[in-house]
């Protein structure tokens, strides 16, 4: 690895603006973000709808990211911060693969600078406050059966979704019903993706809503007297990290929203400052594009000037060949039928962000199971389903000499001016509508079913004046629907809307569909790490 201080004068850099954490990670200054308006082009990455079989998203944006250093451009790759949540449950580590990581790994991994353990203890000191405040009668009207605001940790730990807070007595209350969510599902992580400074930061925190009074009226976080403290847990935490990839390119790691709760995607700060320095910026978002893609689009860049001029959506045969009802033991065998079905996924896709009108670069990312004839299948329905370009990777296994002839086509699918942007809908329509709009062009329903108890909260939030805030949709991430079981392109049904929240520190509202927990729950066999005798990570 080389000195982060090398790899951030290289980007252009001022020394006193990188704050050194160790040899090989650094937060950068908000002071560096130039004003001047973007220099470079910012390209979306997604994926198709997530599988066991997996996609490759992350290696792939590191991969591409050395691709088009090798072609000589300044390049800077903007990815969420990994959770300890899936580190330690079921998905790993969130750094890349192969030959297309970014390092230090292990660092990255585990607690990193300490974002996500500032979100919580900012988060967790706002329920302390709000709690004291309700017991305390310090807010008219407001009492401990009013309070939302619950708390968070950085684990998965089922046992503590739903909890009784103030047992033991009166010394203890107030008594309620609560719980826990993880931290990447924290309003407060979402905030510290979409802040655009330090007056942004404090703005959206004022505005987080913690309960309600007994007739119905929001109470904030500013009302319990929380966000000057809140802002001072989090006053280093808004400055973007930087790290680097396997061959010496900028990675800006930072903020880690959950895609399927929260817009999951990295912070408006670190694109912003990697558009000032960098030819081409590629930040991925989470989970498939009829998540983490279309929430970029209406929630991250639509209000931040960050609109993409082109998109990568990234595929693989093994992938596309699960969509298509191949079990996942079954997946090395060839099975050209079942590509035929499962690329119903990825045409799909490749429309919904067509409708934006953005150019798609189809990047199928390569296993050695996989034959010719599959992956023909799989670029042919690639193109005549209007991608720009669909162009085998071999980035995990050859770096960014695997990523030549992918980076080649994104470069000529973005020369000339950038496209109009086309939003699947009017920021200012009613909830029902832009709900309704998001069902039937990204998730492929006929209709929206609203829940008795989500109807109502949809109408006291308009009635609140949130109305005119994007969507931002909780649903799984396994499914374009709102059913995990329904592969490949689901339709002819109806999407079910079983409850809303309102984040207005974050600015969405967010409809939840199917049956989403904000706390997830560990596997039967959690990821074991371990650490050797010069303390280095083992097990990621």
């Amino acid at each position: 690895m080389r000195p982060i201080t090398e790899v951030a004068e290289e980007l252009g850099l001022d020394r006193e603006s990188v704050i050194p954490y160790g040899h090989f990670k650094a937060k950068i200054e908000l002071s560096a973000i130039k004003k001047g308006g973007r220099r470079g082009k910012m390209v979306v990455v997604t994926g198709i709808t997530p599988t066991p079989a997996g996609e490759g998203k992350t290696t792939t944006t590191v991969g591409l990211t050395q691709s088009l250093g090798r072609l000589g451009k300044k390049v800077v790759a903007t990815l969420r911060e990994p959770s300890l949540g899936p580190i330690f449950g079921i998905k790993g580590g969130g750094t890349g693969g192969g030959k297309s990581l970014i390092q230090p790994e292990d660092e990255v991994n585990i607690h990193f600078t300490g974002d996500a353990h500032a979100v919580a203890s900012a988060h967790n000191l706002l329920a302390a406050l709000t709690d004291n405040a309700a017991q305390r009668g310090q807010v008219d009207g407001f009492r401990p059966e009013g309070i939302t605001w619950r708390r968070v940790m950085d684990v998965e730990d089922r046992a503590i979704r739903s909890i009784i807070a103030g047992v033991g007595g009166s010394n203890n209350a107030p008594l309620r019903e609560t719980g826990f969510d993880i931290v990447a599902a924290s309003e407060i992580m979402a905030i510290l993706a979409l802040a655009r400074d330090l007056e942004n930061l404090r703005e959206r925190i004022s505005r987080i809503v913690v309960g309600y009074t007994g007739d119905n009226k929001p109470v904030t976080a500013a009302d319990v007297n929380a966000v000057g403290s809140m802002m001072a847990l989090l006053r280093y935490a808004i400055q973007p990290n930087i790290v680097q990839t396997t061959e010496g390119q900028p990675v800006i790691v930072h903020a880690g929203p959950f895609g399927n709760i929260a817009h999951g995607c990295s912070s408006v700060v670190g694109d912003r400052l990697a558009l000032g320095y960098a030819d081409y910026v590629l930040s991925e978002a989470g989970f498939g594009a009829d998540l983490g893609f279309e929430k970029f689009m209406h929630i991250k860049a639509r209000f931040n000037d960050l609109e993409p001029s082109a998109a990568v959506l990234v595929a693989s045969v093994r992938a596309v060949k699960y969509h298509g009802g191949v079990r996942p033991r079954d997946l090395d065998t060839p099975n050209e039928e079942a590509v035929q079905k499962g690329v119903e996924n990825l045409e799909h896709l490749i429309g919904v962000i067509k409708s934006f009108n953005l150019p798609v670069v189809v990047a199928l990312n390569h296993f050695p199971t996989d034959t010719p004839a599959e992956t023909a299948i799989v670029k042919k329905a690639a193109e005549e389903g209007g991608a720009f370009a669909a162009v085998e990777s071999k980035v995990f296994a050859e770096g960014g000499a695997g990523g030549m002839e992918l980076a080649q086509a994104l470069i000529e699918a973005t020369e000339g001016e950038d496209p109009e942007i086309n939003y699947a809908y009017d920021v200012e329509a009613p909830i029902l509508d832009k709900v309704r709009a998001l069902a039937k062009l990204v998730y492929n329903a006929d209709g929206v079913q609203w829940a008795l108890p989500a109807r109502r909260l949809r109408r006291q939030f308009e009635e609140n004046g949130w109305g005119n805030l994007p969507i931002c949709m909780a649903k799984t991430h396994l499914s374009i629907s709102h059913r995990a079981a329904l592969k490949g392109r689901p339709s002819n049904y109806t999407f079910e809307v079983s409850d809303i929240r309102a984040s207005v520190g974050a600015g969405f509202i967010y409809p939840i569909a199917g049956n989403i927990v904000t706390m997830p729950g560990l596997p039967g066999s959690p990821r074991q790490l371990d650490v050797d005798e010069r303390g280095n990570i083992l097990g990621l």
